[in-house]
């Protein structure tokens, strides 16, 4: 792998951007790389939950925009095979924690966005200035800001280009906390691995029903949590936990 670092620590799949010459520019291959080795953790029984990190100047500050201008008349399905690989990404069904330090800028901001828990160190900058350059984010960027922000908030962000601070992003609810910049790594690696030492059934019917319920009505989406709720009060591992509570000792989950 060229633009990527991925390693496992325990329970926990661990990618890493590597690209700190360009603030982490997130060029196609980079962001294929990234897909690929989702896909590969996703399907891991022994990977709980993944981390998705870059440096401490930047996650990911942007598109690389000399790519962008290299392959201008290939460009419909050059962004079709962006729009392909981001859709690889959401459809993982481990968590995948985003440690966001510094810039997270542009596709760096929706990359964020396409995780699920976004963990922040207090340098984080997030921000869509695409309409600075005469277009707007094209990778569900804006879907998502507006989902946890509010319209008002996303909209000022997408037409001024402005950067909300992590502060900020916190109050809005864009991201869970805000970690100091040095714990931002060990904060995202002990929530990593608090999630993977849970049963591997229940953690992916959770992500799936608070994904369902953003995505969808209110009386739809507790039909569906129910659904999801049934499917795990009828695992072994639920009826294991029962059976520890009242032993008076901790749960042998077996992900069954």
């Amino acid at each position: 792998m060229e633009y990527i670092i991925a390693e496992e620590q325990n329970n926990t799949g661990i990618i890493t951007l590597n690209r700190p010459a360009a603030l982490n520019a997130v060029c196609l291959d980079m962001l294929k790389e990234i897909a690929a080795q989702v896909e590969l953790y996703g399907q891991d029984e022994g990977i709980g939950a993944i981390i998705l990190r870059g440096s401490d100047k930047a996650f990911a500050a942007g598109i690389d925009l000399n790519e962008i201008n290299d392959r201008k008349e290939e460009k419909q399905r050059f962004l079709d095979e962006y729009t392909q690989a981001f859709e690889r990404i959401r459809k993982c069904k481990k968590p995948i924690i985003a440690a966001i330090a510094g810039y997270a800028l542009g596709i760096g901001c929706e990359l964020a966005l396409a995780c699920d828990i976004l963990l922040a160190a207090d340098n984080a900058r997030f921000g869509q200035p695409e309409i600075t350059l005469g277009c707007i984010a094209g990778f569900g960027g804006i879907p998502m800001l507006t989902h946890a922000v509010g319209k008002a908030k996303a909209m000022e962000m997408v037409l001024t280009g402005r950067a909300m601070t992590a502060e900020e992003a916190e109050r809005a609810g864009l991201v869970s906390r805000i970690v100091p910049l040095p714990d931002l790594f060990e904060e995202a690696r002990i929530t990593a691995e608090k999630i993977a030492s849970m049963p591997a059934e229940a953690v992916v019917l959770a992500k799936d029903s608070v994904n369902h319920a953003q995505n969808a009505g209110l009386d739809d989406g507790i039909g569906y949590d129910a659904r999801n709720s049934r499917i795990c009060l009828s695992s072994q591992d639920f009826a294991e936990s029962l059976q520890a509570f009242i032993e008076k000792r901790p749960p042998n989950f077996r992900n069954r």
